[in-house]
């Protein structure tokens, strides 16, 4: 059967839906789902000022309030009638080493990167019913062992896991469920490494490109996960890393 690029890769008549909105990979998916046709809706905690994100409707609201994200999706059922796409972007990171006792930094990393997506998921397939497409945002930390921050590598390590759960639970309804991995991308939650110019130079060299990401890198994979093209795909993690987890020397 023969098909056009616009049947694979566009969105329109699609719904979505994008935690961690605000800014950052987040705020460039929104904004990338929104240009290849989906009505998107964006969230996040911070509030963004009219126009930032272009025709992307955001609302604030905290992900770790289930009862705010079923009223959110309420709504958004209420005016679309559906929801096909949800993006989990959402995420924090408490750097804190073993050694200086961070257990309150632990369980709070937990509660933003994995708990309160569990919940996005869970609440969101639900009025997916038949179809749809599930995408969380991990990161290279749930692959590779990294230092000084157990708690982030650990609730990535677990979304990446969970996933593969969902993707297996979900599939009897075709609603498929991926791991979008970034790299080291410039955002305002990397700002401390790339501020740093040794810290910045020895990651960049690390990567097979020789640069770091931006935001804009990740929203061809998050379009191709989102749409008909990947309709054959679920489970699985997409890494968009500049080449960092295959580099050896």
């Amino acid at each position: 059967m023969s098909r056009n690029l616009n049947d694979l890769f566009g969105l329109d008549g699609r719904v979505a839906l994008v935690t961690g909105a605000s800014r950052g990979i987040g705020a460039a998916i929104a904004q990338g789902l929104a240009m290849a046709g989906a009505k998107t809706y964006g969230v996040g905690r911070s509030a963004v000022p009219d126009g930032t994100l272009g025709s992307v409707i955001y609302r604030r609201c905290d992900i770790r309030d289930d009862v705010a994200i079923q009223s959110l999706l309420d709504d958004i059922h209420s005016a679309e009638g559906r929801l096909d796409i949800l993006v989990n972007a959402a995420g924090i990171t408490l750097p804190s080493k073993v050694s200086e006792n961070p257990s309150e930094a632990f369980r709070e990393t937990l509660a933003n990167n994995l708990t309160a997506i569990y919940e996005c998921c869970r609440l969101a397939a639900a009025g997916m019913k038949v179809g749809g497409s599930i995408i969380n945002v991990t990161s290279i930390g749930s692959l590779l062992g990294f230092p000084g921050n157990p708690g982030y590598v650990a609730a990535k390590g677990g979304l990446a896991a969970m996933t593969r759960a969902l993707a297996m639970d979900l599939g009897s309804s075709r609603i498929r469920v991926n791991n979008l991995v970034p790299g080291y991308v410039h955002t305002a939650m990397t700002a401390a490494s790339y501020d740093d110019p040794a810290r910045r130079e020895a990651r960049q060299a690390r990567t097979i490109l020789g640069r770091w990401g931006v935001a804009e890198d990740l929203v061809g994979a998050a379009i191709f996960l989102a749409s008909d093209a990947s309709s054959y795909v679920t489970g699985t993690d997409v890494v968009v890393d500049g080449g960092w987890t295959t580099k050896g020397l």
